[in-house]
């Protein structure tokens, strides 16, 4: 019996909370033909605009130089028109993009982790967070776990972790929502076991994790043979998940393992109902673009959020790559569908000829084509056109003949001219935010 559940709804009711009203409305839209949660998102997105260009200074001079904001009125035709809007722009124009309203606002300064260089600094506020949070009750209902019941986040975010059981409040809040939270920050092997002996006492209905997390945590599962309760599902985050990775989890865990989209700045945006086969945008609460790189089949992934009203986010270059969307007709979804997340813009490799190679190639060739087993963990680093540094932690002695079949196979993709470094290290450290890097490119 789920008895939290019931609790959980009166106690927002008695506090009027309207994450209960916010829940129903997305269900009401998930079910509405694309067309009209097209014209329901567009809505939304005027009602963004009209806003930005009335009380935020950035967007009152740039919204009418774009056309966008014609005599007080909105014109979508020119939404494409608006300049992107970079962290180097949010960073010089800090002020100018705060809403003149913020005292009507319950608002709070929040930044990302910083895995990229410079952690972005930025607003949020009450109505963004409950938004959010109902996309989390709303899509964890969507891969079979009910408000309620037991979840474990396997994190690597100290800030989280920190902030997450730090007060009475937090903890008396992940209590009644049943959420368990375990460090995947330094993974190492009694980190490993604890968090598997935890897995099968507390048998959680939903599994979150740091993809690297979970990948680590899968394999140790499958290389000792051990047994673990399943749970309903496992949600990847915080990285790119590929295929290869995916099986890896699925075969340690028996259970669906799907996908989720999101960041720090923007909250959750995208996510699988059906393994493989594409991320479901909300578009009740973001409006996505992606734009085409120059020959290439990659391109920027734009985003404008519709709930940050203290701080807006229009068509924000967030710094991820995608090959852009695909047909969700044959979907249980009738949101618009981007087919992937291949990566992080700094980890996407650019050869001499301007051709971009995404990560899961190296994630592919040297953790799994290549690993016999003597690889326990890599990353892969463009230092220039011409040189790739391969940085190895060995888990048995290291496979020449496979070290020579990985150069040879990232010779054919880079350029023949192109130098293959191996450095064998005693560790691999994860950046600041928590996240393992697989690729780093110091040219992109």
């Amino acid at each position: 019996m789920n008895w939290r559940k019931p609790l959980i709804f009166a106690g927002l009711h008695l506090t009027g909370s309207k994450i209960p009203f916010y829940l129903e409305e997305i269900k009401r839209v998930s079910k509405l033909p694309q067309d009209e949660i097209k014209k329901y998102q567009d809505k939304k997105l005027e009602k963004l605009l009209l806003h930005s260009y009335q009380n935020v200074p950035y967007y009152h001079k740039i919204l009418p130089e774009a056309g966008v904001i014609i005599d007080g009125e909105v014109h979508l035709k020119n939404f494409g028109k608006i300049p992107i809007l970079t962290k180097e722009i949010i960073g010089s124009n800090f002020e100018d993009l705060k809403s003149r309203n913020l005292k009507t606002r319950t608002f709070y300064e929040n930044h990302t982790g910083g895995s990229t260089g410079q952690p972005l600094i930025f607003l949020q506020d009450k109505y963004y967070e409950d938004q959010n949070f109902t996309n989390k009750i709303f899509f964890c209902g969507l891969a079979g776990k009910d408000i309620g019941k037991k979840e474990m986040k396997i994190w690597g975010s100290e800030k989280d972790l920190v902030e997450g059981t730090s007060s009475i409040k937090s903890r008396l809040t992940f209590w009644l929502y049943n959420r368990l939270f375990e460090n995947s920050f330094n993974l190492d092997t009694e980190q490993t076991n604890k968090i598997i002996q935890n897995i099968n006492s507390e048998q959680p209905d939903l599994i979150w994790g740091y993809v690297n997390s979970l990948l680590i945590l899968s394999r140790y599962i499958n290389e000792n043979n051990l047994v673990i309760k399943s749970p309903r599902a496992v949600i990847s985050a915080a990285g790119t998940l590929t295929e290869d990775i995916r099986s890896e989890i699925k075969q340690a865990f028996n259970c669906k393992v799907l996908n989720v989209y999101g960041s720090r700045e923007m909250g959750d945006m995208a996510y699988e109902d059906v393994e493989g086969q594409g991320l479901s945008v909300f578009q009740h609460s973001h409006y996505l673009e992606v734009i085409n790189r120059d020959n290439s089949d990659f391109g920027d992934i734009i985003v404008t959020s519709l709930n940050n009203y203290s701080f807006p986010f229009i068509r924000y270059k967030i710094g991820d790559i995608s090959e852009g969307f695909i047909d969700s007709s044959n979907s249980n979804s009738n949101y618009v569908k981007l087919k992937n997340v291949v990566g992080r813009e700094t980890g996407i490799f650019k050869t001499k000829d301007g051709k971009y190679v995404p990560p899961e190639f190296f994630i592919h060739i040297v953790g799994v084509v290549y690993n016999t087993g003597f690889i326990k963990q890599f990353q892969v680093i463009q230092k220039s056109f011409t040189v790739i540094l391969v940085k190895i932690v060995l888990k048995d002695k290291k496979d020449e003949k496979m070290l020579a079949k990985i150069d040879t196979s990232i010779k054919k993709v880079m350029g023949d001219d192109c130098e293959v470094r191996f450095d064998f290290v005693d560790v691999i450290a994860p950046s600041k935010s928590g996240k393992y890097l697989y690729t780093i490119s110091e040219v992109n």
